[in-house]
């Protein structure tokens, strides 16, 4: 340590035993800020970064909101993991470089995570990061519209919808949700929604919107889902959205009466399966993403369409704490 350096530090913690600080609060994950502290020119103060905001934990697994750049990014190799690696999603160069899937919405959106403290065998502890094993990207209408606009935009023409309900209705948009293979169960699948639901409460949402997938680009295998979807969960006229023209592709692939209600729910993938148990309608056309290899569907769910019954384990929408809460 070079001399200047010593001094500065024995200057902080002389002025820190003054203070009754521990000398030992030189934390590793600490940041140090330059200021002018308890009147001694040149002095760095400590400080550290804020709390995560943590919506509950069951266990080893904790859901809580990314905190900061090296969480975002551990959410971004997951996504690649899942999206690239297992499914079939094609990177681009700088994907494959970094083996993360990134765009320019990640910094302007708040991603849910599920994180696992569990500790593995042979690593000390404390000397890593607890592993994120689930994630949602999620985007409030306020942000979007101070930035990007909404990324469902790209596929669906939500523009009016949201114009038209604004400002009575408040929006939300939610992308990129994947839980690694391990964790697909209904415990890591539950806090996900915990802390979602528990967002959704704090920040006064009132819809929420955003793509589902089927995996593949052939809609004529998942004719039967499809057309489930078109005849039994199409919203409304006052919520209902369109894809864009040049993107539609007709869901109506089968007549009501030749779909075999049973084959057609089991060909749901869980994810809109969920959604459409909560009350959610789909949009009007699927759109095929030939990027991530997927034909999309559009997912509209207002608050007030969901289930009461679902209250009594989530929490009552005038509830604002989770109720998997850690006790502080």
């Amino acid at each position: 340590m070079k001399d200047s350096t010593r001094r500065m530090v024995g200057r902080f913690k002389s002025a820190a035993a003054r203070r009754g600080m521990p000398s030992g609060l030189l934390a590793r994950n600490a940041l140090f800020e330059p200021r002018l502290h308890g009147g001694v020119p040149g002095l760095t103060m400590l400080v550290r970064p804020p709390a995560p905001k943590i919506y509950g934990r069951i266990g080893d697994l904790e859901v809580r909101l990314a905190q900061g750049r090296a969480d975002i990014k551990r959410a971004q190799r997951l996504r690649y993991e899942v999206f690239y690696e297992e499914m079939s999603a094609i990177p681009n160069s700088r994907a494959r470089v970094r083996r993360r899937d990134e765009d320019s919405y990640d910094a302007i959106c708040d991603h849910l995570l599920v994180v696992d403290h569990a500790e593995p065998e042979g690593v000390w502890r404390n000397t890593r990061r607890p592993k994120v094993v689930g994630t949602y990207r999620i985007l409030r209408q306020e942000v979007a519209q101070r930035h990007l606009g909404f990324y469902t935009q790209g596929e669906y023409d939500i523009a009016p919808l949201v114009a038209q309900k604004s400002p009575r209705y408040r929006f939300m948009e939610l992308g990129r949700s994947c839980v690694e293979k391990p964790y697909r169960n209904k415990r890591s699948v539950e806090l996900l929604w915990h802390g979602l639901w528990t967002y959704v409460r704090e920040h006064k949402v009132d819809v929420m919107i955003g793509c589902a997938s089927f995996e593949g680009t052939d809609p004529d295998a998942h004719a039967m889902a499809l057309s489930f979807l078109h005849h039994n969960a199409m919203a409304p006229p006052e919520w209902r959205c369109r894809a864009h023209d040049d993107l539609y592709v007709p869901m109506d692939r089968m007549m009501p009466d030749d779909i075999n209600m049973k084959t057609a729910l089991k060909g749901l993938p869980p994810l809109i399966k969920g959604y459409l148990r909560l009350g959610a309608f789909v949009g009007d056309g699927a759109v095929i993403d030939r990027q991530f290899n997927t034909t999309d569907v559009l997912i509209v769910l207002p608050v007030e369409n969901i289930d009461p019954r679902y209250f009594g384990h989530f929490g009552a929408p005038d509830e604002i704490k989770s109720r998997i809460a850690k006790a502080r």
